[in-house]
């Protein structure tokens, strides 16, 4: 008895290893994203992703064919959700954290939306179910993130210098 439970803890192990191999770099990259931090310096993503794995390890027993990667990335997403919350509602005139990375000028929700939709590839209908938001304002949120992406805001005009000689 003692010698199964052992094989069996033993190939959970295993296999868990393997899907931490193959899917962890790219849930990092996807934490990274949500959190705009920059990819050499993610603290807060790292240890959105330790949860999220933790999570994952947790429940494998009771996967029974569901995707362990769509279990950790919807652990992620929810873990981001309502941390951005509770940290941005917390803040003094709703003002985001410092951020770097590439989605920094988005607001948290944008971000999620925009990560989910884009670089992970999830339907409109399951960011919808996970976030609890209809369907048109996911898509909503999609366009304007990606928009304020594509068109980034113009800086001030550069000062214009008068000639001298005009002067003259």
């Amino acid at each position: 008895m003692r010698e199964r439970r052992a094989a069996q803890e033993a190939r959970r192990a295993r296999e868990f290893e393997a899907f931490v191999a193959g899917a962890g770099g790219r849930l990092l990259h996807a934490a990274t994203l949500l959190t705009a931090e920059a990819p050499a310096d993610n603290p807060r993503a790292r240890r959105m992703l330790t949860l999220a794995l933790a999570h994952t390890y947790a429940c494998w027993d009771r996967l029974h064919g569901e995707d362990p990667y769509s279990r950790a990335r919807e652990y992620l997403a929810t873990r981001f959700a309502h941390g951005a919350w509770h940290r941005y509602a917390a803040l003094p005139l709703g003002r985001p954290l410092p951020a770097v990375g590439p989605l920094a000028r988005l607001t948290p929700q944008e971000r999620l939306v925009l990560v989910l939709r884009l670089y992970e590839g999830v339907a409109d209908e399951q960011v919808s179910a996970l976030l609890g938001l209809p369907v048109e304002r996911i898509r909503t949120v999609c366009d304007r993130a990606t928009a304020t992406l594509l068109h980034p805001p113009r800086g001030p005009a550069p000062a214009v210098r008068r000639a001298k000689a005009a002067a003259s």
